[in-house]
């Protein structure tokens, strides 16, 4: 079964430019996995500072293979002083029938 879920974080005021620049090059290498099957990155249009992720793995396996990707944890630890969060709020989804 896919694994589905939607990734939510706010760039601090002044941040946003490398927020920015931190989630393109980080989209890139995602996109690359081969578990991957989407990883869609959108700014909410009436607040651009806020980002969602969407984000789509072959299944469980796939999932955990990219949190245990060696770009992940700089990746988090290069965003966590530039979000307003204290990390992305992770939201799972289910597809309904």
């Amino acid at each position: 079964m896919k694994k589905t879920l939607l990734a939510e974080f706010t760039a601090r005021q002044g941040a946003e430019d490398e927020v920015g620049r931190l989630i393109r090059d980080y989209a890139v290498k995602v996109r690359e996995e081969e578990g991957n099957l989407a990883f869609d990155v959108y700014t909410k249009a009436s607040h651009p500072r806020a980002y969602w992720i969407f984000e789509v793995y072959r299944d469980e396996d796939a999932f955990q293979a990219h949190l245990k990707a060696p770009y992940g944890g700089p990746f988090n630890t290069a965003l966590s002083p530039l979000i307003e969060e204290d990390a992305s709020v992770l939201t799972f989804l289910d597809p309904v029938a």
